[in-house]
């Protein structure tokens, strides 16, 4: 027999055949308990009590939201503008006023979830930095090339020249008194006393 989880002795004791003889009754025979029963009692209390654990259900996590504000700028490329100038020989160029680039400044709304950005917004634009717009002036002044026979005035390089003034018919004239210093291709010295258009 099991008692409180502890196995027991099961005493056994065999009839006699007359009250009579009461002392001079047979031993008791003892048997061993049966060997399943010894084994299971053995079983549980080998085994340790353990109460059950309480599983707690875990929530699906909240994804942290923040917003901050950034700041970027940007370049302003300038403009450029050109003002013929007739003071310039033709062909020339010359810068008077530096291009300088402008900057504009950018404020962003930035939204993060859980550390990454998810959306940007431009909430303002302002120039913060206006850009100076650069000037050149384009020369427009056709240089005469004179002819070097000629001196104190610019005998022009053309097909005829002729005194300002004279009978003659150009296509290109001179203002004198013009020195002869070459040969007088032109024949602009009438009298040959080396100074032409004299008169």
């Amino acid at each position: 027999m099991l008692c409180c989880g502890v196995p027991g002795i099961v005493a056994l004791v065999s009839p006699t055949s007359s009250d009579k003889d009461a002392t001079t009754q047979p031993a008791p025979t003892i048997q061993a308990a049966d060997a399943q029963s010894t084994a299971a009692a053995a079983d549980l209390a080998a085994t340790p009590s353990t109460s059950p654990t309480a599983v707690t259900p875990t929530a699906a996590a909240t994804p942290v939201v923040t917003t901050r504000t950034v700041t970027e700028t940007q370049k302003i490329a300038y403009q450029t503008r050109t003002v013929n100038d007739s003071s310039l020989p033709k062909g020339t160029r010359k810068v008077t006023t530096r291009g300088v680039a402008g900057v504009k400044t950018l404020t962003y709304q930035v939204t993060l979830t859980d550390d990454v950005q998810t959306a940007k917004k431009l909430v303002r634009s302002q120039i913060t930095k206006a850009p100076v717009t650069q000037v050149v002036r384009v020369g427009t002044k056709v240089t005469q090339q004179c002819d070097p026979n000629y001196s104190g005035a610019c005998v022009p390089i053309a097909s005829d020249v002729d005194c300002a003034g004279g009978s003659g018919d150009g296509p290109a004239y001179v203002e004198g008194p013009v020195r002869v210093v070459g040969s007088d291709i032109y024949r602009l010295d009438r009298d040959g006393d080396g100074i032409a258009c004299d008169t």
